[in-house]
């Protein structure tokens, strides 16, 4: 099972301002990281996401950049001019993840990229955002990086959002069948949901979800590390058991996203 490595933090590069969490290229001893910050306005919770949808992607072979965990010690980036970014600094001394740089990578477009991304991989990626209830790989914001002509996997950070309250969490909740998979990027594009279905099951099964979650820094857990590791394993083993009515509602969705007219096209001026 790939395990994120770890790093030290040495040098603030430049941030990048997409989204709420102001993440940022750092240098790191083990070379360029994109850095999401636990002092972020998304928490620490959002990192946890990051790597366990990270982790579960790469076992399954999907094309993540490399995840790491990377430490910022108490001076790192006091030269830093802007305030919003100090701010931030200062509440993540200790553990954040960061997802290898990709320097020279542009955002994916279905339009213009589409063949980068044949049917079955995405199959497989509709899957993994269903089963982990990933929201946040929409026509709007896909989510996905091209480098090199291959489309890489980023943001899982929204990710699993039963675990900001897990006191509600019932069967219904676990096995919620994510309706929001109708807005996914790749769904009408998608191949044979049901047969990425019988992989990824297969493969997950033999796959020791402790140690997905012993990868997980206790400091971005709650007050209790252990008992989480056991909410987010317990969590993910029911997601895994039958009926999986995610991939059901997926099936569905994408039938419906294909029987839909096409939209017209504004007009230019």
């Amino acid at each position: 099972m790939p395990v994120p490595a770890t790093y030290a933090a040495q040098r603030y590069v430049q941030p990048l301002r997409e989204g709420g969490s102001l993440p940022a290229v750092v240098e790191t001893e083990g070379g360029l990281f994109v850095v999401k910050f636990r002092g972020a306005g998304q928490g620490p919770k959002a990192l946890v996401a990051e790597l366990i949808v990270g982790m579960l992607a790469r076992i399954l072979e999907l094309p993540v950049p490399e995840l790491a965990i990377v430490e910022l010690d108490p001076l790192f980036g006091r030269s830093e001019p802007d305030p919003e970014i100090q701010d931030i600094l200062r509440r993540s001394h200790g553990a954040n993840v960061g997802l290898r740089y990709l320097d020279g990578a542009f955002n994916f477009d279905a339009g213009a990229a589409g063949d980068l991304l044949p049917a079955e991989l995405a199959a497989r990626v509709v899957w993994l955002d269903a089963f982990t209830t990933n929201p946040d790989r929409t026509h709007r914001n896909p989510n996905i990086l091209v480098w090199r002509r291959t489309p890489w996997l980023i943001d899982h950070g929204a990710a699993l959002y039963a675990h900001h309250d897990w006191a509600r969490v019932d069967d219904a909740r676990v096995r919620t069948p994510f309706p929001l998979i109708a807005q996914h990027v790749l769904l009408a594009r998608s191949g044979d949901i049901e047969a990425a279905d019988a992989h990824a099951t297969a493969v997950l099964a033999d796959t020791p979800l402790h140690d997905v979650l012993a990868a997980v820094p206790d400091t971005l857990l709650g007050e209790n590390a252990a008992a989480d590791r056991e909410r987010y394993v317990n969590y993910l083993r029911a997601r895994l058991a039958g009926p999986r009515e995610f991939v059901a509602e997926a099936i569905a969705a994408r039938e419906r996203v294909r029987r839909a007219p096409p939209q017209a096209l504004s007009a230019r001026r």
